[in-house]
């Protein structure tokens, strides 16, 4: 029996990339692709590493049916482009979620209370010279959620176990949440000192966090963002940094990865990773197993597993 074919947009790790390979006749776009070969191309696997998957890649695949995402969040996918041609989209939701908000507090703890700093203090010797300063604290500060999705519910209830005062934003109000709703990002920030960012990325929410949320939160407020950099307005939260608008920001997320600016590197205020919210071996494996999955599932059924919201109606 003849595989589907499938074109990997850009590479994954061996823990994908083998069984992908098993499953299905894979082409390697980074490797070339002649025209003769994307008329048979019927799926396509991508991520981040490939950037924007635009209209003009999907003109080059007549037969393309869906396209699996390996990540949760798809703004990296022109999903107009997507809906005009039928293509469904899918993404690796609900597999990550757990890993992610680990992160999160984590980020959060380290920002707080300097954790990084700490360290670095240690490492350069300057303890046997003097103590480290003491930091902020956790206690006493309520969390503000931009985002009360599945990511952002499962921050919610480690949070819980930190004895902190909860709130969120989100487009609406949600029925059986006991946090309270504040209908703007701005308002929610003015009720709270920490601001934890889990909003998908894409043209809605670009520059959501601008100088004016961040005014809001005030001079003893934290940023967390673990969403998407473009959510925040870098420059204005470099400004915000340095001139004592708000206290501290844990990043995890840039707006031009893998480039970080180096106003932003030079902020001891500001706590810097590498994108790495979901990044576990196990976690990764189950993400490329469930972009597998969907394929594996829309090849069989016509029906994926995980279609993003804008694309479910196009299933059979």
């Amino acid at each position: 029996m003849t595989k589907p074919a499938v074109l990997a947009a850009a590479p994954f790790p061996p823990f994908t990339m083998e069984p992908l390979e098993q499953a299905f006749a894979v082409h390697r776009l980074w490797e070339g692709l002649d025209q003769s070969a994307a008329g048979s191309i019927r799926a396509l696997a991508t991520n981040t590493l490939f950037g924007r998957l635009g209209a003009e890649v999907m003109d080059r695949l007549p037969a393309l049916e869906i396209i699996a995402n390996f990540g949760v969040g798809y703004d990296n996918i022109d999903i107009d482009a997507a809906v005009a041609r039928g293509v469904v989209v899918t993404n690796t939701g609900g597999v990550l979620d757990e890993e992610v908000a680990d992160l999160t507090l984590g980020l959060l703890l380290a920002t707080i209370r300097r954790l990084p700093q700490a360290e670095r203090h240690l490492r350069a010797g300057l303890w046997e010279k003097g103590a480290f300063p003491l930091s902020p604290t956790l206690r006493g500060r309520r969390v503000g959620i931009l985002g009360l999705g599945a990511i952002g519910k499962a921050v919610a209830r480690r949070l819980e176990g930190f004895g902190v005062d909860i709130a969120y934003h989100g487009r609406s109000r949600q029925e059986g949440v006991a946090y309270p709703w504040y209908p703007t990002p701005v308002a929610l920030a003015q009720a709270v000192d920490v601001l934890v960012v889990v909003v998908p990325g894409g043209p809605a929410t670009v520059g959501l966090v601008d100088a004016q949320v961040l005014a809001a939160l005030g001079p003893q407020g934290v940023l967390i963002n673990v969403s998407r950099g473009t959510v925040v307005d870098e420059t204005a939260l470099i400004a915000a940094l340095q001139d004592g608008t708000i206290l501290a920001a844990g990043l995890d997320v840039f707006a031009r990865e893998p480039h970080v600016p180096a106003a932003l590197l030079a902020q001891d205020n500001a706590v810097l990773l590498p994108h790495v919210g979901s990044g576990s071996v196990a976690t990764r494996t189950a993400m490329g197993q469930l972009m597998i999955d969907n394929l594996a599932a829309w090849f069989d059924t016509g029906r994926a597993l995980t279609p993003v919201p804008e694309t479910r109606h196009l299933q059979g």
